[in-house]
C-alpha cells in the first residue's frame, strides 16, 4: 500500500488528471492523503479547478486539495522570451502563456468543494513531520513545490518513503526544446535542488520511458466508446489533438507513473544512473543528461506497452463517480 501526496500541475485529462483518477481507482493499492497544486501546464488557480473537478467527478470529494508555488524559483516569461530568442522554439511553456482568467472544467461549472486554507508547502512538510517513513510523494508537474518544502525543512528528505516523479530526460531528447522536457524546463533550479536533497528513493520517469507508450486514435476510440463521466470528460480534452489525421498520436506521461504504483510489472527495464540538470541560462536551460557530478536516480526506461494499456482502459472506464 502506498500512502501518496499528489502534487500536480493539472492538464488535460490524458495527463495528471487521468493519473490521479487511476490511483482513486484502486484504494486497495493506493491512499491519496491529499492533492498539491503547482504552477506549471497551467497557473494554480486554473490547474486547482480541473483537480478539483476530477476529486468531484471520481467520487472523490473529500480529498483535501492545497494551493501551491504560482511560479518557478528563477524561470519566468520574460527569460523564457529571451532563450527563444536567442536559442530558438520552445514548443509549449504551459502558464508563461496563460492569463489571470480562470474557466470553469469541463461541464461548465467550478466543482462545490474549494481548496484548502492551508499552503501547499506547509501541508507538504506537516504531512512528511507527521509520518515519517510513511509517505510516497508523486509529482507529476515542476518540482517546485517540493523545493520550497525541503528548503523550509531539510529533515523532510530522510523522512519520505520515496520520491517518484515524472520529468526530465536522461538519454532522449527533449520535447520542449531539443534538451528538455517540460517539467524540468519550468523549473529547473527546483528539479536540480530536490534531486540532490538527499531523498532515499528516488524514482523518474522521463521521456526515457514515456516516449515508449503513445496513444494512438483506435485506441482512444475503444476507450472513451465506455461512455462514462471519466471518458466524456477524455473525449472532450483529447479529441481535438486527434483531428490532424488517423496517424495523430498522444502521450499520456503521468499515467506511466500512476501505473507503476498500483502494478510495478509495467515496467519492464530500469537502471540507477547520475541525472544532472542543467541550470546554465543558454540552449540546453532545463536539459538533463547522464552526468558523473550527477545524483543517483531510479530511472524507468521501457514498459509492457498492452499491460500498461490495459491498466489503463480498465481504470478509466470504470464508472467511479456519479453522473454529473
Amino acid at each position: 500500500m502506498h500512502r501518496i501526496l499528489f502534487d500536480t500541475d493539472s492538464a488535460v485529462f490524458n495527463d495528471d488528471a487521468a493519473a490521479l483518477a487511476m490511483l482513486l481507482g484502486r484504494p486497495d493499492r493506493v491512499e491519496i492523503l491529499g492533492v498539491t497544486v503547482v504552477a506549471g501546464n497551467h497557473t494554480v488557480p486554473q490547474g486547482a479547478e480541473h483537480m478539483l473537478h476530477l476529486l468531484e467527478l471520481a467520487g472523490a470529494p473529500d480529498v483535501p486539495l492545497y494551493l501551491g508555488a504560482h511560479a518557478p524559483l528563477v524561470n519566468t516569461p520574460e527569460r523564457a522570451a529571451r532563450q527563444e530568442a536567442r536559442w530558438g522554439p520552445i514548443s509549449f511553456k504551459g502558464a508563461f502563456d496563460e492569463g489571470s482568467e480562470v474557466e470553469p472544467p469541463h461541464g461548465g461549472r467550478f466543482a462545490a468543494v474549494r481548496p484548502r486554507p492551508t499552503d501547499a508547502v506547509s501541508y507538504l512538510v506537516d504531512t512528511v513531520a507527521r509520518h515519517p517513513g510513511e509517505i510516497t510523494l508523486v509529482a507529476v508537474g515542476p518540482l517546485t513545490n517540493v523545493a520550497l518544502a525541503l528548503r523550509r525543512d531539510p529533515g523532510i528528505a530522510g523522512r519520505l518513503r520515496s520520491l517518484v516523479f515524472m520529468g526530465g530526460n536522461a538519454r532522449v531528447p527533449g520535447n520542449v526544446t531539443p534538451a528538455a522536457e517540460f517539467n524540468f524546463w519550468f523549473d529547473p533550479e527546483a528539479a536540480a535542488e530536490v534531486l540532490g536533497a538527499g531523498i532515499p528513493s528516488v524514482v523518474m520517469f522521463g521521456l526515457d520511458i514515456t516516449n515508449h507508450a503513445p496513444l494512438h486514435r483506435p485506441r482512444f476510440e475503444r476507450i472513451v466508446a465506455a461512455d462514462t463521466p471519466l471518458t466524456r470528460l477524455m473525449r472532450h480534452d483529447m479529441e481535438p489533438a486527434f483531428a490532424s489525421g488517423p496517424g495523430a498520436t498522444q502521450y499520456v506521461w503521468d499515467c506511466i507513473t500512476a501505473a507503476w504504483l498500483i502494478d510495478p510489472s509495467v515496467v519492464t527495464r530500469s537502471e540507477r544512473l547520475p541525472i544532472r540538470v542543467e541550470r546554465a541560462f543558454g540552449p540546453s536551460y532545463g536539459g538533463s543528461s547522464v552526468d558523473p557530478d550527477g545524483s543517483a536516480v531510479e530511472v524507468m526506461l521501457d514498459l509492457d506497452l498492452e499491460r500498461f494499456y490495459a491498466l489503463y482502459a480498465d481504470l478509466i472506464t470504470r464508472p467511479l463517480g456519479p453522473e454529473l
